[in-house]
């Protein structure tokens, strides 16, 4: 094991690389079945509106990647390669696996790039991955969580104490001399099925850790936890749905929210769109100042975090 690399597989979300890609990747998410051409417009209107048909989105995940294997070559040069696979764009996950083998990797260690864990998404992932390892004869070990590391809490302080001195300003701006200074800070997720809660799924209470952690090093004592993005599907998701809850804290009194959707870790849809167009917009009809925190995306301490995990993980493989 000392002399021979190990291929790191990089697991995301994936998103289209153009415009015209679009209905194939709506397709795979809908598992084969075509969206309807209103699902579709609306789906296009949406990347039309926060790339303008370009796809910045796309590089980010490819820049994650890059600095990781950076990161992974100072700290152990020539042990790690890194491969990219993606659950709903190519390369797909098993390309990734695919790659190694064809590379000559026998050992890997798997990791989705997001800091908790549901067996509904992580634990998806890494299913295809190990799944498709095992077929090529590649003994894979796959990260679960990172969620409390701590330069991964530190970045997402530093972010929320920025966080919050921009809202301070766009509060000041917006409101005036009437702002009454309250403000909440609402950590958010993806939701996922109710379902997840009766089969124990360590999701909820992973968030609500980070969630906490966070808020007690950056000094935030007025916070809570909502959910954003849900499914349309006919089964309950979980909730509150982050419109409700800014609905709520207006009707309470709050005239200003940060949001820190700490279950993402770089720029995409369901923050390019859905908090800094849709929560903006709907704040701005509450007549209350939103600002969100920065994305981790290929921050220092991200990377030293998914490093450690890898590094962790690497180390099941020589016992």
């Amino acid at each position: 094991m000392s002399n021979s690399r190990i291929g790191v597989l990089v697991m995301s979300y994936g998103t289209p690389q153009s415009m015209d890609d679009v209905e194939a990747y709506y397709t795979h998410i809908r598992r084969g079945h075509p969206p309807t051409a209103e699902q579709l417009d609306e789906l296009r209107g949406r990347y039309e509106a926060i790339v303008g048909g370009v796809f910045p989105l796309r590089a980010n995940t490819d820049q994650q990647v890059a600095s990781l294997q950076d990161k992974l070559e100072q700290a152990a040069p020539g042990r790690y390669v890194c491969y990219q696979g993606l659950k709903h764009a190519k390369p797909y996950i098993e390309d990734g696996v695919a790659q190694m083998a064809a590379d000559g990797i026998k050992h890997a260690v798997g990791i989705v790039l997001a800091p908790h864990y549901s067996i509904m998404s992580v634990g998806g992932y890494n299913k295809r991955a190990q799944e498709k390892a095992a077929e090529l004869g590649i003994t894979m070990v796959c990260v679960e969580s990172y969620h409390l590391h701590p330069q991964l809490i530190a970045a997402l302080t530093e972010r929320v104490q920025d966080g919050l001195k921009r809202l301070a300003d766009t509060a000041a701006q917006e409101r005036g001399a009437s702002f009454n200074n309250r403000t909440k800070v609402l950590f958010s997720a993806h939701s996922l099925p109710e379902k997840i809660r009766e089969m124990n799924d360590p999701y909820e209470r992973q968030l609500l850790e980070t969630s906490a952690a966070v808020a007690e090093a950056a000094g935030v004592t007025d916070w809570q936890f909502t959910w954003q993005s849900a499914g349309r599907t006919r089964e309950p998701w979980l909730g509150p749905d982050v419109l409700e809850t800014l609905k709520t804290l207006r009707e309470e009194g709050y005239e200003a929210a940060l949001v820190a959707p700490i279950g993402f870790v770089s720029d995409h849809l369901e923050v390019l769109y859905d908090l800094d167009i849709e929560a903006k917009a709907f704040t701005q009809e509450l007549e209350m100042s939103l600002e969100r925190i920065a994305m981790l995306n290929s921050d220092p301490r991200y990377m030293e975090t998914l490093a450690d995990a890898v590094a962790e993980a690497a180390g099941k493989l020589a016992r």
